[in-house]
């Protein structure tokens, strides 16, 4: 028997608009089971998209995509999208090198109207679709699906101020379900729950205009004039109209596992061609009892067992990893140290603060999905003494660099920058590699960078950039676990110089100094190494020692442009180096999804490419 029999027949989202309710109540369990099964076996983001089934087939069923343009914000709920779309038979391929992406992606289908990747970026992109709409005389909605955890981010304030004062076609529908990857802090996640728990307008205004509609005589009068007087009754009901305050129209809250209450809300808002907010109710991991039961830990998964449940190790404390690891010191200089404050954007679990935001409670501040916000407030913080630690993913890191530079660096405050995920990340792809921190953070005047090899390293640097060092101090380092060829390097020197032969210094840092540590063993002539900790700024001392040296490798996990390579070579050559300089290092541009052993292997820098590279190279020395 077939397990989708009403999914199989769905190839475009027009074939949704041929369902009766029976059948689209089975498509919603159908697409439920197809999310789970799939996803265990490639993994990738479960409990946001089992949240947001019946949301996304309303979307399609309401909305003509892609003339009517859909933009999703962070786009990790997308993935009904990408099946209704065309794309059901490609799942297989899902986060695979060469396959599906777990984003949107217009390169992909063009239904997919905008990237996405990081989040709070898609009002002011269906915003900006709407008023290309308007300017091209066209009549088409852009819709723009964000959850309440983006409303943590700044971006979407700027947007709304704009919008709101707008007449575009533009509907924003707020997924409300508390949580961002954790639950949702701040004000604004109040408000919303307030309203959550004040429905009465919808369901009344509602009633009163089906009397209305059957009433001879005055009942349209009388319904005109209820609809214009909408504002005074929210204010009654609610106390608080925000978005009617802005100038948007707002809807809700509506059942978000109800289609037929979605359709017709969202019906009602299209057909407003106003700017207009629909507050959405759902369940993050709905219909999966696991990730109903602890949506953080299904948010983003590795391949796991269906019936057992098995959540991405990444996000526990306590498991063997950089991130985890980094957390546990945190926790133990927290509890020695008054002054040590930890703050994240949301990521509490995933950057392993959560030991810290419990026995340091006080002094752990997460701020939501708001980097800008998080830089400047440690700045604050570092201004009265304090020891700030911002937590924070190498690619969300890229929001808030004007703040490194003019918050923090231009008014010489101490704040230490964790920088998680430094270096290829893998599956979630090129919105996502942590690829450029090194080119931007170098950038910066009065910037010191460390890039530990080891969990020794990550340990030593940590407490080197809070006690030793002044200004912004970075501490990069990448997903996943220590290479154990690496571990035995003394944690907390500069540079580490290890003897081999001169003919060729061989140098690098990071995960990559442990690939080169892995692939010269058991080398008859290994060559000389040199192993960073600090990266930036460079030592005199150690750019005069290379300038004698005759050929030197640098191996780097960063894009080329502004690379610690390149910077090196530029002070060689300062010095009066004649000899032969190489690079390896990631190609300047976005770096496709594929795994993490994929993509180092591909460019030159897993332990044995390296291997190669320098024999490759010796023999053509002698």
């Amino acid at each position: 028997m077939d397990r989708y029999p009403i999914l199989d027949r769905i190839k475009t989202p027009a074939d949704l608009k041929k369902l009766d309710s029976w059948e689209l109540s089975r498509l919603c369990y159908e697409i439920r089971a197809f999310l789970i099964d799939h996803v265990s076996r490639t993994g990738g983001h479960l409990a946001s998209n089992l949240g947001a089934v019946e949301l996304t087939v309303a979307l399609h069923r309401v909305f003509d995509s892609p003339k009517d343009s859909i933009v999703w914000d962070v786009g990790h709920q997308s993935y009904t999208h990408k099946i209704l779309t065309g794309r059901k038979d490609r799942f297989d391929t899902l986060r695979k090198e060469g396959g599906l992406s777990g984003f949107p992606k217009p390169q992909e289908s063009a239904h997919d109207a905008f990237v996405a990747g990081h989040a709070s970026t898609s009002i002011s992109a269906a915003y900006g679709i709407a008023c290309a709409n308007h300017l091209n005389g066209s009549d088409h909605t852009a819709v723009a699906v964000v959850g309440d955890g983006a409303f943590t981010g700044g971006m979407i304030y700027e947007a709304i101020n704009n919008a709101g004062r707008s007449d575009v076609n533009l509907v924003i529908v707020l997924n409300h379900n508390d949580m961002s990857i954790s639950r949702n802090v701040g004000a604004f996640a109040r408000y919303l729950s307030t309203i959550r728990a004040k429905p009465g307008y919808l369901h009344f205004k509602q009633h009163v205009e089906n009397i209305l509609d059957h009433l001879p005589l005055i009942g349209q009068p009388l319904k005109r004039a209820l609809q214009s007087s909408k504002s005074v009754l929210k204010y009654i009901l609610f106390h608080n109209t925000f978005f009617e305050e802005m100038g948007l129209t707002y809807f809700g809250p509506v059942d978000g596992h109800d289609l037929t209450a979605l359709e017709q809300v969202l019906s009602r808002a299209k057909e407003l061609h106003q700017p207009a907010v629909v507050q959405v109710e759902t369940v993050k991991g709905k219909g999966y009892e696991f990730a109903e039961r602890n949506p953080p830990a299904y948010h983003g998964v590795s391949q796991f067992d269906v019936q057992k449940g098995c959540a991405d190790p990444d996000l526990f404390p306590g498991c063997n990893n950089f991130s985890s690891v980094f957390g546990a010191e945190m926790a133990r200089l927290g509890a020695e140290d008054h002054r040590l404050c930890a703050i994240t954007a949301a990521m509490k679990l995933g950057t392993g603060l959560d030991m810290f935001s419990k026995t340091c409670a006080p002094r752990f501040f997460d701020v939501g999905i708001a980097e800008e916000h998080a830089v400047t407030f440690a700045a604050g913080l570092a201004t009265k003494g304090f020891l700030p630690v911002f937590a924070v993913y190498s690619t969300f890191l890229q929001r808030s660099i004007d703040q490194v530079l003019h918050d923090a660096a231009l008014e010489r405050t101490h704040i230490v920058l964790a920088v998680d995920r430094a270096g290829i990340v893998g599956d979630d792809g090129d919105t996502h590699q942590g690829i450029f921190d090194v080119a931007l953070l170098t950038a910066i005047p009065g910037v010191t960078v460390y890039s530990p090899a080891s969990y020794d390293q990550l340990r030593a640097d940590l407490n080197r950039a809070l006690y030793e060092e002044s200004g912004v101090v970075a501490v990069r380092y990448p997903r996943g676990s220590e290479n154990p060829a690496h571990c035995t390097i003394c944690p907390s020197e500069d540079d580490i110089w290890l003897e081999g032969d001169r003919s060729l210094t061989v140098i690098s840092y990071g995960r990559t100094a442990a690939a080169l540590s892995e692939a010269v063993e058991g080398m008859e002539n290994p060559p000389e190494l040199l192993l960073l900790n600090k990266i930036w700024p460079l030592r005199e001392d150690m750019v005069l020692a290379l300038s004698r040296r005759e050929h030197i490798l640098f191996l780097e996990e960063a894009v080329q442009s502004g690379s610690i390579a390149e910077h090196l070579l530029a002070a060689l050559v300062k010095a009066g180096f004649t000899g032969r300089y190489e690079m390896t290092t990631l190609p300047d541009g976005f770096i496709p999804q594929c795994s993490v052993p994929s993509a180092l292997s591909r460019f030159g820098l897993s332990a044995e490419a390296i291997r190669e590279k320098i024999e490759k190279l010796q023999e053509e020395d002698r």
